[in-house]
């Protein structure tokens, strides 16, 4: 069943954007699933043997959020919200920044752990950025093409093939943009596998959310 896409009755001026309370709700959890995935994105976990970044539990939920937004609003909006997304997370990097350099209340005794964990290592805050604008702005033009000129039936098959070219790309910036020549080469390649596993395992399950929302916006 489809998510409720009630409009205001207000007419809106020709050419606007109206944006459904699917649309809402779609655009709010795309933006927090990127704010969750760069802040877990500081801690490195080792998991059945791989070492991979926190973030990689959350982030792969983007890319099918962002073909719901896209399906639901269009690629214009969807490309906006990737750069709103973008500057959001920059904005928080630089806020956590700011108050780790505060100094702190006599008797607050956690600001070295504060600012070990917080205070942003700008390399990673780039690579992330820049890994996510990249990726999803491709997984936009890939689930564009797709609906345009081969089909708008099996509605999977938009989220999966859209996905499975951003995701190994998005993984190979961020991991070498972020730890290349800082870690070992072995390591380094150990990360990106395991994001590239995890990501495409969570496009599978998150498959069927692209039949949560109508087909509302231009393509």
């Amino acid at each position: 069943m489809a998510i409720a896409a009630s409009k205001q009755s207000v007419s809106a001026p020709a050419g606007a954007l109206t944006l459904t309370q699917a649309g809402v709700l779609v655009v709010s959890a795309y933006i927090a699933a990127q704010i969750l995935s760069d802040i877990g994105s500081l801690k490195i976990a080792l998991v059945a043997g791989f070492s991979i970044d926190g973030g990689t539990f959350i982030y792969p939920i983007t890319f099918t959020l962002r073909d719901m937004v896209h399906k639901l609003v269009g690629r214009q909006a969807a490309r906006t919200v990737i750069v709103a997304a973008a500057v959001i997370n920059l904005l928080m990097a630089a806020y956590f920044a700011f108050l780790s350099q505060l100094p702190p209340d006599p008797t607050w005794l956690k600001q070295a752990a504060f600012a070990a964990v917080l205070t942003p290592v700008w390399r990673i805050v780039v690579a992330s950025i820049v890994a996510e604008v990249f990726s999803e702005l491709l997984d936009t033009e890939i689930y564009h093409l797709w609906v345009k000129h081969v089909t708008r039936k099996y509605q999977w098959s938009r989220v999966l093939v859209s996905n499975s070219i951003s995701i190994p790309i998005d993984s190979l910036i961020f991991c070498w943009g972020a730890f290349g020549g800082v870690m070992g080469a072995a390591v380094v390649w150990s990360i990106f596998w395991a994001n590239v596993l995890v990501k495409g395992l969570t496009t599978l399950v998150s498959l069927p959310g692209i039949y949560l929302v109508r087909e509302e916006g231009a393509v």
